[in-house]
């Protein structure tokens, strides 16, 4: 129990930091100096998400999870990506029906729906990546040393001279 609310309180704080890269760039792309993307929430939304998505993989590869990563990085990375997609479409979604299917259009209800969407992106991805893609269920630093068959194993010889004594009874 102990070990998994310590894991889950690390993939929040990734996620905290990952939360933030998306939508402080979100909002500076958007609504910052130039507002190079005012007039596009979409392409600002999937520009946030990729460069926090990188954020979090980082920080969920070496901390998070690590010591539950596999062998198969290929794998693994492969399915982070397909959940993480995933939790962009939901993002993404989410902004695009109160955008233009609700017509809520200002700073703050986008806002609002970006984080509605990140919740549930969140959810999302880490029952993602504990069922699919981090899938070690005992880290390799504590699993069993291999049993060893300690009656195979020969006894000393009576009187070494390395101070053995021998076999006792």
């Amino acid at each position: 129990m102990r070990s998994r609310l310590l894991e889950l309180s690390r993939f929040l704080s990734v996620g905290a930091v990952a939360f933030v890269v998306d939508l402080g760039l979100f909002n500076a792309l958007r609504f910052g100096p130039g507002r190079l993307l005012e007039d596009k929430p979409l392409t600002a939304k999937i520009i946030s998400v990729a460069v926090a998505t990188l954020v979090s993989w980082l920080g969920n590869r070496h901390w998070t999870f690590s010591q539950h990563r596999t062998t198969h990085r290929g794998r693994e990375l492969t399915l982070y990506a397909a959940i993480n997609v995933l939790g962009v479409f939901i993002g993404i979604g989410t902004l695009a029906f109160t955008h233009y299917v609700l017509n809520l259009r200002t700073p703050l209800e986008d806002n609002i729906s970006t984080v509605l969407g990140i919740v549930l992106g969140t959810i999302v991805r880490y029952v993602g990546y504990k069922k699919l893609v981090f899938t070690t269920r005992t880290p390799a630093s504590e699993a069993p040393a291999p049993a060893r068959d300690v009656q195979a194993a020969p006894r000393p010889a009576v009187g070494l001279g390395d101070g053995d004594v021998g076999p006792q009874a």
